[in-house]
């Protein structure tokens, strides 16, 4: 038969287990992911069309035409991008991937877009008169920045239920749409922009809207420019047993290599970002010596190839035509050179496909002068993840990169083998001087602790019998708090939280008692019990508020612990000669 408050029962839990799985609101990103993709994809294919058909190709057959113009040319472009940066942006030396992993990790998300079009511009004078670097950097840069001005403008319509932390995944998944474009690899760009800001880790948070932004993106491209593989591989399809143990071997010359290059990429860095001079001259000398790399490599072997430049053409040259050990050897050299004197200074762009193409040149002299083997694009392959992983110290990209660019699917094991052994020979040098380590890491510095040496021992408690008018009067005097342990007499019967004061109208607080809204399912620790496993309470999945730190001789309760007292260890121990605070 019809039972209304058995009906109303169930349909409460119906409600409730809804609201519990749609809780992280997952649905809004279905439509701002789409126009973020959109958005981004346009804004690639128009920097892609500028300097891969406009700029780059018409300089580079002039270069090659007559090398003495190499170092003057790009003197000049650099010092045009060096002057824009210097008078049309509020600080020369922050801009590309630089800005991004920044803006994460200290500013929430926030990029400022008035000087977004002179970085765009900039970046297009360094990349398209020859400088040592692709369009990575400006593509995750802008990316980025389109997805955190779309955040500011979306933040103001109610019905996309946007919050503060929004910002800093649309930040990452406007990063991975530019990245996905640029190289028509989508899930290369949802990789790299979620391992980016982490030296060992994921911002696993933007995981949904980087895959739906990169794969929109990646189609709005392609619609223009078609989807084929940036990069081909020759025919090659399989490899030998004893391949693996030449891509371990591999993986260690290139994370050695690797990390010299990152100490010294740094320390240039920091030096030329300390340097007193006006930052246009600055990028008159890197263009300059940029420039001799160039002139230095055509002096010395006859060809198309050269070090300098966005480089795509030189994929195809390496892995296609016949190029002897030494002058791959020397092209990485000199690549790492151009790319330090073209970055180092402060140009604007980044240095993923730089740091690619070393690692396939020396994988291809590995395998020609070493291996001796036929399959040498495996190696190259190889060659190419190692590097990315030991410099950018992103192997999964490394490896999901070299599959999706190249079509070089077969190789995703030895490449796989390279990349972990270079990210492990190279430790913790990176090119990028703003990643990382995940804040789980420092947790781990809580092991040892117990509950009683952070716990609060002055506790505020609230009676049951009191009603919500004076328990919301007595909060006033005591706001630093989120909930409150509930006494019955001399016993505790659980905690009410704040924000129970919202459950109930304001007219019926003074007749609606605490304990009505008391949580009685309060979870008690000993106060000699692991701080870890604590934390692991407070944040598991049914997290609570406090825990009741009971003595383990009368049951009593000695204080309390939160979240915000976990952090304070964490603070007072990473800072040496600050003791554990006690009492609060």
């Amino acid at each position: 038969m019809w039972n209304p408050p058995r009906f109303r029962k169930y349909t409460a839990l119906v409600h409730q287990d809804l609201r519990a799985t749609y809780s992280r609101d997952l649905h809004k990103w279905l439509l701002i992911a789409p126009i973020m993709g959109v958005i981004v994809g346009l804004l690639i294919t128009l920097i892609a069309e500028v300097i891969l058909e406009w700029t780059w190709p018409r300089i580079l057959r002039y270069y090659l035409a007559h090398p003495w113009v190499i170092a003057p040319g790009l003197a000049v472009g650099f010092i045009v991008a060096g002057l824009i940066m210097q008078y049309l942006t509020p600080d020369p030396d922050e801009h590309s991937t630089e800005e991004i992993i920044r803006s994460y990790h200290e500013h929430q998300g926030d990029i400022r877009m008035r000087p977004f079009v002179p970085k765009l511009l900039a970046a297009i004078a360094t990349v398209g008169a020859g400088g040592s670097a692709a369009l990575e950097g400006p593509s995750i840069y802008g990316g980025g920045a389109i997805g955190s001005w779309l955040w500011a403008r979306l933040k103001k319509l109610k019905r996309f239920r946007l919050d503060a932390s929004d910002r800093r995944i649309m930040l990452i998944s406007g990063a991975a749409a530019g990245m996905s474009a640029v190289f028509k690899a989508p899930l290369t760009g949802i990789i790299f922009a979620l391992e980016m800001p982490y030296k060992d880790d994921l911002a696993h948070e933007a995981l949904l809207p980087s895959l739906i932004a990169s794969v929109v993106s990646f189609a709005t491209m392609s619609a223009f420019l078609g989807a084929r593989p940036l990069f081909d591989f020759l025919a090659g399809t399989t490899y030998a047993g004893k391949d693996l143990l030449w891509s371990a071997i591999l993986g260690v010359i290139c994370g050695l290599v690797a990390m010299v290059f990152d100490i010294s990429f740094r320390r240039f860095r920091t030096f030329m970002v300390k340097l007193v001079i006006p930052h246009w001259l600055k990028m008159a000398a890197g263009g300059l010596l940029t420039g001799l790399c160039g002139l230095l490599f055509v002096s010395m072997f006859h060809g198309n190839l050269i070090p300098i430049g966005p480089n795509y053409e030189a994929v195809g040259d390496i892995l296609q035509t016949a190029h002897g050990s030494l002058e791959l050897v020397i092209f990485g050299v000199l690549k790492l050179l151009a790319t330090l004197f073209s970055l180092g200074v402060g140009g604007v762009s980044a240095m993923f496909v730089p740091l690619f193409l070393t690692g396939g040149s020396f994988g291809t002299a590995f395998a020609q002068s070493i291996v001796h083997s036929p399959t040498v694009d495996l190696y190259a392959a190889v060659g190419m993840a190692a590097f990315i992983a030991g410099g950018y110290k992103t192997p999964l990209t490394a490896v999901v990169f070299v599959a999706e660019a190249t079509g070089g699917h077969s190789y995703i094991i030895p490449a796989l083998i390279g990349a972990a052994v270079a990210y492990t020979v190279s430790g913790e040098a990176s090119v990028s001087g703003d990643q990382k380590l995940h804040e789980g890491v420092k947790i781990s510095e809580l092991h040892g602790l117990t509950v009683g040496d952070v716990m609060q021992k002055q506790v505020v408690s609230v009676d049951a019998e009191s009603n919500l008018r004076e328990f919301s009067e007595s909060v006033g005097s005591h706001d630093t708090h989120t909930a409150y342990p509930v006494y019955d007499g001399q016993q505790l019967i659980g905690m009410i939280a704040v924000s129970k004061l919202a459950k109930a109208p304001a007219d019926k607080w003074e007749e609606t008692k605490v304990r009505d809204l008391t949580d009685r399912e309060m979870t008690r620790v000993r106060p000699e019990s692991d701080l870890m496993e604590a934390l692991r309470l407070l944040m598991g999945q049914h997290p609570q508020h406090m825990l009741a730190v009971m003595s383990s001789q009368n049951g009593q309760l000695e204080g309390i612990l939160t979240k915000t007292d976990v952090l304070s260890a964490l603070s007072h121990k990473e800072t040496p000669g600050l003791p554990i605070p006690i009492d609060f």
